[in-house]
C-alpha cells in the first residue's frame, strides 16, 4: 500500500469535510483530518464492495469523504 503526499492532502480534505457532514458527531478539526485519512483507505473498499468507481481528483475526494463519514461514525459509537 502506497501512501503519497497527494493521498494525504486530499484525506485531510476529506476529514473536514466529513466533519461538517456529521455536525457535532467530529473530533474536532484535527482528529477529524486525520480520520479523513483513514477514510481515504476505507471509503476505496466501501465503494470497491459495491463495485462503484469514481476518477479523478473529484472522485477520490468523493470516495475519501465516504470513507470518512464511515469512520467518523463508526468512532462517535465508541465515544459515547
Amino acid at each position: 500500500m502506497e501512501i503519497t503526499i497527494g493521498a494525504i492532502i486530499i484525506g485531510i480534505i476529506s476529514g473536514f469535510l466529513a466533519g461538517k457532514i456529521m455536525r457535532g458527531e467530529g473530533f474536532g478539526c484535527l482528529w477529524n483530518c486525520l480520520l479523513g485519512i483513514v477514510g481515504g483507505i476505507v471509503g476505496g473498499h466501501i465503494l470497491g464492495w459495491l463495485n462503484i468507481s469514481w476518477g479523478g481528483t473529484i472522485g477520490a475526494i468523493g470516495t475519501s469523504v465516504v470513507g470518512a463519514v464511515a469512520v467518523l461514525w463508526i468512532a462517535s459509537l465508541f465515544r459515547k
